[in-house]
């Protein structure tokens, strides 16, 4: 029998060659669990304004594990030790961090399968995996929960500045060719150093980070929270949650057998068995797709419109403010809805309706980003810096929208 050469390479369009650094990494790449993620896009419904914007969370999972054996490299040159067992458990925790995401990734966890976040689902996968595989995932479980007593090595996989953040900027930045989200990110790596086990940059590398939160914020303004992006998004919610509730009362709509399942079930995290975990990993945006192209034609108004705009993009109008939108603005709006076309103002509702969005490209109750001094000291990059803009970008903004139908402009 011959043997398979699984030390394979992916050929990347934004770090060039990719390398599969061992047999168990080919093996959990070749797992139905994690090609389920060529089929789920990266960015949700963003290439209906983005027309590029078609990459995958496949393409992200390998770039974060590209950019974590970069990590691993830069800082073994710096002195850290860090043993081919904890290189291995890095590559594994980073490379399956998304694998629980669902369909369209956020609109899933509100609509289909309520209150269980993909973070959660990652985790069922992971364990799921580890038996599998006999045990061997051990290590990268302990480290993706945060429960490894080396405290950097979770910071490399979640922090304000981790393997993560650094691919899904420069990724999302060349798909939808919003230059101002281009991250140096191997310019950061270089500048990583660990001190008493916690990640942090050496001073020369502020710019680097100061270029690496402006970027994330015009990413989330120009691309994740794009009005057009975000109204997709929230009339997806709606279709869902329409079919959820008729479903609920007895109507029998086409779809897929593993989407009918979670519409006719709520499921929470406890129910989560392996049964339910593989009809989950049978999941992906097709599913949702060739739903909305049958649901289009359904006698149910609410849902066959719904459907009709994100198939045919032709979107709900939404309208930003900096204050709260009234509540007797989006009312009057839904009473004249309601009537237009003989419904309860209630379902009106799935046409009119308003909400908030936040973007914060820094947190400062969360763990800082450690700036190394040239004396050795450490401070949070907010002190550290002579740029006047972090502070701002450490601010929370809030913006108030209202989704309406374009003929009551």
């Amino acid at each position: 029998m011959t043997q398979i050469n699984k030390l394979k390479i992916f050929n990347d369009p934004i770090y060039g060659f990719i390398t599969i650094p061992n047999e168990l990494i080919y093996d959990l790449i070749q797992h139905p669990y994690f090609q389920r993620l060529r089929r789920i896009s990266q960015m949700g419904l963003s290439y209906l304004v983005y027309p590029g914007a078609n990459h995958t969370r496949f393409h992200h999972a390998l770039g974060c594990m590209h950019l974590m054996q970069k990590a691993v490299e830069s800082l073994r040159f710096k002195g850290v030790a860090i043993s081919n067992d904890e290189e291995c458990a890095l590559l594994i925790a980073i490379l399956l961090h998304d694998i629980g995401h669902g369909p369209f990734s956020h609109a899933m966890e509100k609509s289909i399968v309520e209150d269980v976040n993909h973070e959660a689902i990652s985790l069922l996968f992971m364990n799921r995996l580890n038996d599998e595989f006999g045990g061997r995932l051990s290590l990268a479980i302990q480290v993706f929960r945060g429960e490894y007593h080396r405290k950097f090595m979770l910071q490399l996989i979640s922090s304000q500045l981790d393997m993560d953040r650094m691919d899904y900027l420069k990724r999302d930045s060349f798909y939808t060719g919003v230059a101002e989200g281009n991250v140096n990110s191997e310019r950061l790596i270089q500048m990583m150093n660990v001190v008493d086990d916690v990640l942090v940059i050496e001073e020369k590398g502020i710019y680097s980070v100061e270029k690496f939160l402006l970027s994330r914020r015009l990413m989330y303004w120009q691309a994740y929270l794009h009005k057009t992006s975000l109204v997709a998004e929230l009339i997806l919610m709606k279709v869902l949650k329409r079919a959820k509730e008729l479903t609920l009362k007895g109507v029998k709509l086409p779809c897929s057998e593993p989407l009918m399942y979670f519409m006719q079930n709520k499921i929470t995290l406890e129910d989560f068995d392996a049964e339910k975990l593989d009809l989950f990993s049978q999941l992906d945006d097709f599913d949702i797709i060739s739903a909305l192209k049958a649901w289009q034609r359904n006698s149910d108004f609410i849902l066959s419109t719904l459907s009709k705009m994100i198939i045919n993009r032709d979107l709900l109008k939404i309208k930003l403010s900096a204050d709260k939108i009234p509540m007797e603005e989006s009312q009057s709006l839904k009473e004249e809805f309601a009537e237009a076309h003989n419904i309860s103002a209630l379902d009106a509702g799935y046409f009119i309706f308003r909400g908030k969005i936040k973007n914060q490209a820094y947190s400062k109750a969360a763990e800082p980003i450690r700036i190394l001094k040239k004396d050795k000291t450490i401070e949070d990059v907010v002190e550290a810096s002579d740029q006047l803009n972090l502070k701002s970008l450490s601010k929370l903004v809030t913006k108030y929208y209202i989704c309406f139908p374009k003929q009551l402009i």
